[in-house]
């Protein structure tokens, strides 16, 4: 920038800023250059903070609480200070109007202490007089008790620019912060006779059993079955059954009277024999869950071999399968009264040689609880019509439509909690043959260190009745960052800057539910609680932060919340501090660049240079409204949330920001 606004020789501490202080100033000046004294100097480098640092030409402070410095030395060697002068900017970035620093009206200027020479001078803005989103420029004058500077500094641009930038909370919203989305799974534990993939889908071990085989029978013949993963083949099966299931109900609809639409309505529902309804569409390949629902579909497929004494092949067949699980929340929702969970399985025939005369498959089940109670299978055909005891198909009498729905229900009526253990395999016999048969592990729900399949019954949850979940399942909770921008913003900044990343999808890093049934204590005895991880985050250390009055009355809000292990408060938390002192300091406060927005801005009034990407927390005065409901939908009884279970906090109005570096913006949703 140009030197093109004039200023008057600046005041010197002690002179006042009269005309006959300068005056007297200037024939003190005279005087001790005629002594042989030499003028002090202004550095070149002027700069802004905290945190002292530059996007593009510009120094990014993020506090209105600015520091000003520049370097001061003086030939002589004596002390020297600076007077620091600010300007609003013109569009062009030119000097526009002197900001009155220090409220007299006269000369607006700020006076550092005298310093040696050689170091910096620096002086702190009162908070008021610098306005967040406004590009200013300074510059500075040095004088060293005798002799004054006769030019200014190098002019310097600054901005006080958030961490972020968000409206006032909008009147409605469209988002549903309970909503969640089917999530892939990879299982740990598929059988033996498929192989094992990692969370990429890629082989990590392969299958350890090809082929299993039963005991021959009295002419010596056998039976062995061979699993395989789903193939290219076996998904365009699936999806083509799934067409023609489509037509003909939508068929059947037509005849009944439906119109067009209603028909086609009918036809792209679930079959009523599918017992998690949102299954049916999903493509054949990959398995699926969510916090109450399973829906396999990476099963594969089973060869049936019948063999010869000589091992000759007699006769064969091919079978495609499926599974489901299905968890109820609480008791009653199944329609029994005991906390619930169902199974499924899915057996459609591919191939069937006439030789083998029929095939009979019996699915096992097995749980593993000491408090449950499990049915006989009961098979139903696609139309979820009776099938009888077995999945049976008869090898003259058979087609790719002919499915059989195999369904178990298992009751619990147990107390506290129970994790159940579940195991599959599939018992195949021909009519063929009185005594042969052959055995396929389907696997389990998973190995002991995952068991991404396990159901979890419980009577602890409070205000709810004895349910069931799948645990593994990691819910989502979505801040409606519409009706709550500030503290949307200020979660999104907490989850960039901590080393934990707390409830970060971005870094897949989940935060964990407080629960009643957590076994910490509180100095009373009794059970730790959300209120007092709180009273040590947000303890006797924080005291409000000016702010301009649109922005109403706050609250000390913390990160992570009091409600989670993350929390900053919580006795064995990763991010446990001794006060919250020590977590990140932040404020909310109005832009002053003619907006209608506020900030998210560093609180700096003891971290002087703002927070240092390393606090494992954060405290914020967020409006109060805010602060109380961004998270007091937070549907833990409904989820069956019990402690330690995980989840993430997402924040679509700020998602699509990436670093802190730069202001991030608040975008509407929805």
């Amino acid at each position: 920038m140009g030197t093109a606004v004039a200023a008057p020789m600046p005041p010197t501490p002690g002179t006042g800023t009269s005309p006959a202080a300068l005056a007297a100033a200037g024939e003190q000046d005279l005087a001790a250059i005629a002594a042989g004294g030499q003028r002090p100097a202004s550095g070149n480098a002027p700069s802004a903070g905290p945190k002292f640092t530059k996007s593009g030409s510009v120094w990014r402070v993020i506090t209105p609480d600015v520091v000003l410095q520049n370097t001061v030395t003086d030939a002589d060697g004596d002390t020297a200070n600076l007077t620091f002068q600010v300007y609003t900017t013109n569009a062009d970035g030119t000097p526009k109007a002197q900001v009155d620093l220090d409220g007299t009206g006269q000369y607006g200027v700020l006076v550092s202490s005298y310093v040696a020479s050689g170091t910096l001078a620096k002086v702190p803005v009162p908070y008021g007089k610098l306005k967040p989103g406004v590009l200013y420029t300074f510059r500075t004058s040095a004088f060293d008790g005798s002799l004054y500077e006769t030019d200014w500094s190098p002019w310097a641009d600054f901005r006080i620019d958030p961490y972020v930038k968000f409206p006032a909370a909008q009147a409605s919203s469209a988002i549903d912060p309970t909503t969640q989305e089917v999530a892939e799974v990879t299982r740990t534990a598929p059988g033996p006779a498929l192989p094992t993939l990692d969370a990429n889908g890629a082989v990590k071990r392969e299958a350890t059993q090809k082929r299993t085989c039963g005991a021959a029978d009295a002419k010596g013949r056998k039976i062995c079955m061979e699993l395989s993963p789903p193939t290219a083949e076996s998904q365009a099966r699936a999806k083509q059954r799934a067409e023609a299931q489509r037509k003909s109900e939508e068929a059947k609809a037509r005849k009944a009277g439906k119109t067009p639409g209603e028909a086609a309505a009918t036809a792209a529902a679930a079959p009523a024999v599918e017992l998690v309804d949102w299954c049916y569409d999903k493509p054949v390949g990959k398995d699926y869950m969510t916090r109450g629902e399973a829906c396999l579909k990476n099963v594969g497929s089973a060869n049936l071999v019948f063999l010869d004494p000589d091992e000759a092949t007699i006769g064969f067949a091919k079978f495609d399968f499926e599974q489901r699980i299905k968890a109820y929340p609480n008791k009653g929702s199944s329609g029994s009264d005991f906390a619930e969970f169902d199974q499924q399985i899915v057996i459609v025939p591919v191939s069937i040689d006439p030789v083998l005369e029929g095939v009979t498959m019996k699915w096992n089940t097995g749980v593993t609880c000491t408090s449950c109670t499990t049915s006989k299978t009961r098979w139903a055909d696609n139309q979820n019509n009776s099938a009888g005891e077995n999945a049976y198909w008869d090898a003259n009498d058979w087609s790719q439509y002919s499915g059989r729905w195999g369904t178990v229900q298992t009751t619990w009526s147990g107390t506290g909690k129970e994790i159940i253990d579940l195991g599959w395999s599939v018992r195949a016999t021909v009519d063929a043959s009185l005594t042969a048969s052959a055995t396929a592990d389907f696997g389990s729900s998973g190995i002991q260190e995952v068991r991404e399949l396990a159901p979890r019954c419980d009577d602890i949850v409070k205000g709810s009745a004895p349910g069931c979940v799948l645990p593994y399942f990691k819910l989502n909770w979505t801040v409606d960052t519409n009706l709550y921008p500030a503290a949307g913003g200020y979660y999104w900044y907490m989850q960039q800057v901590m080393p934990d990343h707390a409830g970060s999808k971005r870094w897949d890093s989940l935060m964990h539910y407080l629960g009643p049934d957590t076994p910490v204590k509180n100095s009373a005895g009794g059970t730790w609680t959300s209120d007092n991880s709180r009273t040590r985050v947000c303890d006797n250390t924080w005291s409000v932060h000016a702010s301009d009055a649109s922005v109403g009355s706050v609250d000390c809000d913390e990160f992570a919340m009091a409600s989670t292990h993350e929390s900053g408060g919580y006795p064995k938390s990763v991010n446990l501090v001794t006060s919250g002192s020590k977590c990140a300091q932040l404020f909310t406060d109005k832009m002053g660049d003619g907006s209608a927005n506020y900030g998210l801005l560093a609180d700096t009034r003891a971290a002087t240079k703002g927070p240092n990407g390393s606090e494992r927390c954060g405290r914020a005065a967020i409006p109060s409204v805010q602060n109380q409901r961004a998270f007091s939908g937070f549907p833990a009884p409904s989820w069956r949330m019990l402690d330690g279970d995980g989840f993430f906090v997402t924040l679509p109005g700020f998602e699509h920001c990436t670093s802190t570096a730069s202001t991030c913006t608040w975008r509407k949703v929805g």
